[in-house]
C-alpha cells in the first residue's frame, strides 16, 4: 500500500492563474468596468463589478463548470498578495444587479407577445474590452457573422421551442471567432421576428465602438427576409445570406441550362447565378445556386423519370464580382463562427445557466462572452511561448499545459515571490514578460 503524507501548506495546483490575474489587472478591466457600469454600492466597501467579473473569469479558467465552483477555488485566488475576490453568492447577486428589463414585442398577426433582452449596458462593455485588448484594430475592414443558437434551459420564464425543449433563442454576432454582440429572446420566437432591430443595434454598436467598417456580412436562412436584408445592406458593403428554397423556385432551377462544374470542399458540384429582382422593389440581387446529385446510403446517384435528382442550395448576395465558387467557399467558412456556440456551451457555462429568469441569464451569457474573448487574448499571447498550445487550443488544453502547475507564495527579502514547482522552462518566459 502506498504511504501518503498530507502536508498542510498553502500550495495551489493552479499556479498559472496568477499570471492571468496579473494580465487582468494590467489591462485595467476594473476601471473600465466601473466607467461603463458605474460604481457598485454606496459605501465604497462593496465588491466592484470588476472584482465580480474577475472572480467568475478566474474560476472558469481553472476548469470551473458553474458559479458554485468559485467557492472551491476562492481560497487559492486569495493566496495572491493583495487579492480579495468575492465568493459565489456575491458574484451571483452582482450579476443579477446588472439585469435589464426585457423589451416586449406584440405580433400584429397572432397577438402573441415575445420578450427580448438587449443588454444595452453590457454590449458596449463587451466591445470596449475588445478594444482594450486590441483584438480588432480600429479602421480595419471586418467580416461579421450572425446566427441564433437555441440554449436549452428549464427556467421559470423559458418558453417551449420548435427544438422540442424549453429554453432561450439568443442571436449572436462575431468577427473571426470574437463575440461582438448579442441579444436574448424567448425560445418560441421566430428567428426572423424583429431580427432587423437586433442587427441594427449590434451593427451600429460595432462600427461606432470599434471604429471598423463591416466589409462582408454572413448569415443563414434565418435572416432571409426583406426587412433584414434592407437593414444589413445599409450597414455593410456586401452580404451573403442563405436563401430559403421553395417549390416554385425548385421548378425554375430545374429549367436552368448554364451550369458550371466546380469543386467545393473536395466535392464536385454544379454552380450558376441568376438575377432576383422580385424580393425588394427596385432592387436586383444575385442568387448563387449550387446543385449536387442526391445520393443514397451506398453513394449511388438517385434518379427519377426526368433524370438525376439534385439538391439545391442558394446564397443571396449583392456581390456581382466574385465567382460562384468563391462566394460559396466564403459562405461555408461561417461554420467556424458557429463553433462559438460549442465553446460557450462546453467551456464557459452556457449549458448550465445559473438563474431563473431570462434577463439575469442574459447577464451571465454576456459576461461569459467577455470571458471567451479574454481567453482568446490569453491563448494567442501565451501560445507564442508555450509550444504545446496553439492559438486555436480549447480551454481544456490551456488548463493542462499552462494553468495547472503547483505553486506557492513565499515572503523573502521583503518581497512576495511565487515559487512554481515544474521542469517546464516556458513558465519563466511567460511570467517574466
Amino acid at each position: 500500500m502506498t504511504k501518503v503524507a498530507i502536508k498542510n501548506e498553502n500550495i495551489t495546483s493552479f499556479g498559472g492563474i496568477y499570471h492571468i490575474m496579473d494580465v487582468f489587472s494590467r489591462l485595467g478591466f476594473e476601471k473600465l468596468t466601473e466607467s461603463v457600469l458605474g460604481r457598485r454600492g454606496c459605501s465604497g466597501k462593496a465588491f466592484s463589478h470588476g472584482s465580480i467579473l474577475g472572480s467568475l473569469f478566474f474560476s472558469y479558467l481553472c476548469g470551473g463548470d458553474c458559479l458554485e465552483d468559485i467557492n472551491a477555488l476562492i481560497g487559492q485566488f486569495w493566496q495572491r498578495p493583495g487579492t480579495l475576490l468575492p465568493g459565489a453568492d456575491t458574484v451571483g447577486r452582482g450579476l443579477k444587479e446588472l439585469a435589464e428589463e426585457n423589451i416586449i414585442y406584440r405580433s400584429e398577426t397572432s397577438g402573441k407577445s415575445y420578450s427580448f433582452n438587449t443588454a444595452e449596458k453590457l454590449n458596449p462593455l463587451l466591445l470596449r474590452m475588445i478594444r482594450r485588448m486590441g483584438l480588432i484594430k480600429a479602421g480595419s475592414h471586418v467580416d461579421l457573422d450572425f446566427d441564433h443558437q437555441f440554449v436549452p434551459a428549464h427556467k421559470f420564464d423559458a418558453k417551449y421551442s420548435y427544438k422540442q425543449d424549453l429554453g432561450y433563442f439568443p442571436g449572436w454576432a462575431s468577427i473571426g471567432g470574437i463575440i461582438v454582440g448579442g441579444e436574448n429572446r424567448d425560445g418560441n420566437t421566430n428567428v426572423r421576428y424583429h431580427q432587423e432591430d437586433t442587427l441594427r443595434r449590434i451593427m451600429d454598436r460595432v462600427t461606432s465602438e470599434l471604429g471598423v467598417v463591416i466589409e462582408r456580412f454572413r448569415a443563414d436562412c434565418g435572416s432571409f427576409s426583406k426587412e433584414i436584408i434592407q437593414t444589413v445592406e445599409q450597414r455593410c458593403n456586401t452580404f451573403y445570406i442563405r436563401a430559403a428554397n421553395c417549390g416554385s423556385r425548385y421548378e425554375n432551377f430545374q429549367q436552368l441550362k448554364e451550369w458550371k462544374n466546380v469543386e467545393v470542399g473536395y466535392e464536385k458540384c454544379d454552380v450558376t447565378s441568376i438575377c432576383m429582382d422580385s424580393l425588394i422593389e427596385g432592387k436586383s440581387y444575385r442568387l448563387v445556386l449550387q446543385r449536387s446529385p442526391l445520393k443514397d446510403k451506398d453513394g449511388k446517384q438517385q434518379t427519377d423519370m426526368f433524370g438525376v435528382i439534385y439538391t439545391y442550395r442558394c446564397i443571396l448576395t449583392n456581390d456581382w464580382v466574385s465567382t460562384e465558387k468563391d462566394i460559396i467557399t466564403f459562405y461555408n467558412e461561417r461554420g467556424a463562427s458557429e463553433k462559438n456556440f460549442d465553446i460557450q456551451n462546453n467551456d464557459f457555462g452556457w449549458a448550465h445557466l445559473p438563474f431563473s429568469f431570462m434577463a439575469e441569464n442574459m447577464v451571465f451569457m454576456m459576461v461569459t462572452a467577455m470571458l471567451k474573448n479574454f481567453y482568446l487574448y490569453l491563448v494567442r499571447h501565451i501560445s507564442e511561448k508555450v509550444k504545446p498550445l496553439k492559438k486555436t487550443s480549447r480551454l481544456k488544453a490551456f488548463i493542462l499545459h499552462f494553468v495547472s502547475v503547483p505553486a506557492k507564495w513565499v515572503r523573502t527579502g521583503r518581497r512576495n515571490v511565487l515559487n512554481l514547482y515544474t521542469n517546464k522552462a516556458y513558465y519563466s518566459e511567460v511570467f517574466l514578460e
